[in-house]
Order: structure tokens, then C-alpha cells, then sequence
């Protein structure tokens, strides 16, 4: 199993989530559309210009190619995500855009999908851009200090599809630890509690570590999580530098992985007492 990285370490969060927008919108475009695709509204002939935008080379041609669709269809919510990952250069432009998008998804789906259909979101291609304006909202509301909206954005979003296609989950985990609700860390833990992935298992032995300190549950659970990937101690505890860029894919347990997860996990670590001293504690002990 392989996920979309962010091209560099020094790449802001925000950046590498629409990265991963990008990849996911491509990921879609070859679910949903066969040979045979002919758009037979406004929307959907904006649609396909998006389809060209996004495989497009170079951020001009793609902005261009938005603002088309946009001009066909103001409805269009990939449209917004994508000027808002491309040509917006500040967080409050990249905000307004993807809210933009998230009130065009809105019109679009219509109050009844909302109401009879969540459970089931990205599930229904068609409300994939609106989820993908969700997503890209609540990473650049997070980098500009609006935490608490953030976080209800991504709870949103997994309220909507749980199944979590998108991987929202791992940011949540990490915007819940650093901003210190636990409680709703622990529910989300139990949750999907069957992720075998690094970010899931040093999430959940940091989140013990908060709740009881160094104890025995704690170091049971980090020894597992080190187990689950042995080279992300180094990384969050800057034993081992992170890589100038990242690869474009990583697998589970490898080094790739540890450094995906340094990227964006070391925040909550640092944001607790103790947490990185007991880490570097434990790593030299070899537990």
C-alpha cells in the first residue's frame, strides 16, 4: 500500500494536502470516466475541463484551465479547489476560494444527498469535489490559527465518510493531540482501531503517554508502534535529519513512511511535556 508523499520536507502541510487533492482527483477521473463520457450540462462540461486542468504541466495552464471551467460553470467546485491550490498565494485568498468550492458542492448536491447520503460520501463520485474543498479548507484553516474549525471540518468530513477514503483521520489524530483533546483523540483511536499504519500506532502510544505518563500500558504501546516502523523514533527526535524530498511513494514500515510522519506528526509530540524526552529515553534504552 502506497500513498502520495509531499515533494519536499520543507513543503508547508497545507501544500502537501493539495498535492494529495491532486492525487486523489486523478485517482477519481480514471473511477469514474470510461471512453464513452459525454457531459450533458454545464456542470459536467466544466467538469471535463477540470479533467485537463488537473493533468495539466505547469500552474499557468491549470489556473487558465480552471478559470474556463468556471466561465462555463460557476458551480464547478474542482474549479475553486484548484485555483485555490494553484494561484491563491495567501491563506485567506486559499480560504475563500475553498469555501467557494464547498458552497458550489452545496448547490449541487442538494439538501436530500446531505441528509440521505452521509455515510456514504466520496462513495457517490459526484460528491467527491465537494470533498475535496472539505479537505483543503480544513488544512490551510489549520495553518492559519483557526483550530477549533479545523478540527469540526475534518470531524465533518468523516461523519460524511467514514470510511475515510481520503485519510482525514491521521490529520485529526494529530490537531486533536497538539491542541490537547484527548478525549476526542481516544474516541477516534477506537474508532479505526484496526490501523496498522506508523502514524496510528506512535499516535496511540503518544496519546497514552498523555493520559498516564511513562508507565507500563505506555511503553507497551510505543514498543509496538517501533515496531510497526523502527526508523520514526530517529526522525521525530532529530537522531536523523529529514531528507531534503521526500519519495513520491512510501510502503508501511519503511523509512519513507517514518519520514511522511515526522512531517506532520512531530507537532503533538512537541507539544507535550516529556513526550519527546521519553521518546529519546526510550530509543537509547532500545525499548
Amino acid at each position: 500500500m502506497a500513498k502520495k508523499a509531499a515533494s519536499r520536507a520543507k513543503s508547508s502541510i497545507s501544500d502537501a494536502k493539495s498535492m494529495q487533492s491532486l492525487e486523489l482527483f486523478l485517482q477519481a477521473l480514471g473511477e469514474q470516466l470510461g471512453d464513452d463520457f459525454e457531459p450533458d450540462n454545464d456542470v459536467d462540461k466544466a467538469q471535463e475541463i477540470m479533467f485537463d486542468a488537473w493533468e495539466a504541466r505547469g500552474g499557468k495552464q491549470r489556473i487558465a484551465l480552471a478559470h474556463k471551467a468556471l466561465a462555463v460553470s460557476p458551480l464547478c467546485a474542482d474549479a475553486y479547489v484548484m485555483l485555490a491550490a494553484e494561484a491563491e498565494k495567501t491563506l485567506p485568498g486559499k480560504i475563500a476560494r475553498y469555501r467557494e468550492g464547498i458552497a458550489a458542492g452545496e448547490k449541487i448536491l442538494g439538501e436530500e444527498v446531505f441528509k440521505e447520503d452521509a455515510g456514504m460520501f466520496w462513495g457517490l463520485v459526484e460528491t467527491r469535489p465537494y470533498m475535496r474543498a472539505l479537505h483543503g479548507l480544513a488544512g490551510v484553516l489549520w495553518e492559519s490559527g483557526a483550530q477549533g474549525e479545523a478540527v469540526a471540518t475534518l470531524q465533518e468530513m468523516l461523519r460524511l465518510n467514514p470510511s475515510d477514503n481520503q485519510g482525514v483521520r491521521y490529520e485529526l489524530l494529530d490537531q486533536l493531540l497538539e491542541s490537547g483533546r484527548d478525549k476526542e483523540a481516544k474516541e477516534l483511536v477506537k474508532a479505526y482501531n484496526n490501523d496498522g499504519s506508523a502514524a496510528w500506532a506512535f499516535g496511540r502510544a503518544l496519546l497514552q503517554f498523555r493520559t498516564s505518563g511513562d508507565n507500563e500500558k505506555s511503553r507497551q504501546l510505543l514498543k509496538s508502534a517501533v515496531e510497526c516502523n523502527p526508523h520514526v523514533a530517529a526522525y521525530l527526535t532529530g537522531a536523523k535529519a529529514m531528507p531534503r524530498k521526500l519519495p513520491a511513494y512510501y510502503g508501511m514500515g519503511d523509512d519513507s513512511e517514518a519520514a511522511v510522519y515526522a512531517l506532520t506528526g512531530k507537532a503533538p509530540w512537541a507539544a507535550t511535556t516529556g513526550a519527546l524526552d521519553w521518546l529519546t529515553s526510550k530509543r537509547k534504552a532500545g525499548q
